[in-house]
């Protein structure tokens, strides 16, 4: 029998009207600038607030896998957990991941290797309610199409623990890891933008080590690929980095947001 995970904020951080969701996020990609790309982007960091606050910056990075729709038949889909308290890496029992859009299958094989690891095992609960990577799957649906999804919400675990997972992962050019983050939060606007500015030089150079739990609400699963990418040799560029102060809000208290590509 196949185990379906429902959406749980279509409605609230997304439009739950097919129709309406897919015209705002084609509106927000038609807002980035178009650019000639020579290397494929390996890994992503993506904002995952209401689409009015952070879609804008999420568009940026989904723009650079639209050329790959195709090619990439798997995304490897990492993001906190806010709703529960968490020790390690949770990973999901269902079989398919639902949106407006429709679904996406998850790859139960990459999910079975994955639960090899001590630091993983099924974790439900922590996806029912978690919104960090249910907003990225619009956007993956509108760039890649129907892509195998490989979920984790992730709790307390080490750099090297989340990192290990990635790499156990990493595939080929068929394999797109994607970790969901936001940067700073509640900050007035100039503090914040000092702050995430630091923060984004950090995850440039690779400091895993570096980013503390007050730069990133996803900052476990960040340092997991900033700790991969070292490895691998992946440098990272900033695509776009802005906050709710430019977008959508006021500027007396910004949640901020960055977009990140890693590339071999």
């Amino acid at each position: 029998m196949t185990t379906i995970r429902k959406p749980a904020v279509a409605g609230a951080f997304y439009p739950a009207s097919p129709h309406a969701l897919a015209q705002e996020i084609e509106e927000y990609l038609a807002l980035v600038p178009e650019r000639a790309e020579a290397t494929a982007p390996k890994a992503l960091i993506v904002p995952h607030a209401g689409y009015v606050y952070s879609g804008p910056v999420a568009a940026y990075a989904y723009k650079r896998l639209a050329p790959l729709q195709g090619q990439v038949s798997r995304v490897v889909l990492l993001g906190p957990s806010h709703r529960i308290p968490l020790r390690g890496i949770a990973a999901c029992s269902a079989d398919r991941f639902e949106t407006p859009l429709g679904s996406l299958a998850v790859d139960v094989g990459a999910v079975a290797t994955a639960l090899e690891l001590p630091q993983v095992r099924i974790v439900d609960d922590a996806h029912i309610a978690e919104h960090s990577l249910e907003v990225q799957l619009p956007f993956i649906q509108e760039v890649l199409g129907d892509v195998q999804l490989v979920p984790f919400a992730v709790g307390d675990a080490s750099p090297a623990e989340t990192g290990e997972l990635i790499e156990l992962l990493w595939g080929g050019p068929e394999t797109v890891i994607i970790v969901s983050s936001d940067l700073s939060h509640y900050h007035d606007y100039k503090t914040a933008s000092a702050l995430d500015r630091r923060t984004s030089e950090r995850i440039v150079d690779l400091e895993y080590d570096k980013i503390g739990y007050g730069d990133a609400c996803g900052r476990v699963p960040v340092t997991g690929l900033l700790w991969a990418a070292k490895r691998r040799g992946l440098s990272c560029s900033i695509l776009d980095l802005r906050n709710s102060g430019d977008t959508a809000g006021p500027r007396d208290e910004v949640v901020g947001y960055g977009a990140y590509a890693f590339t071999a």
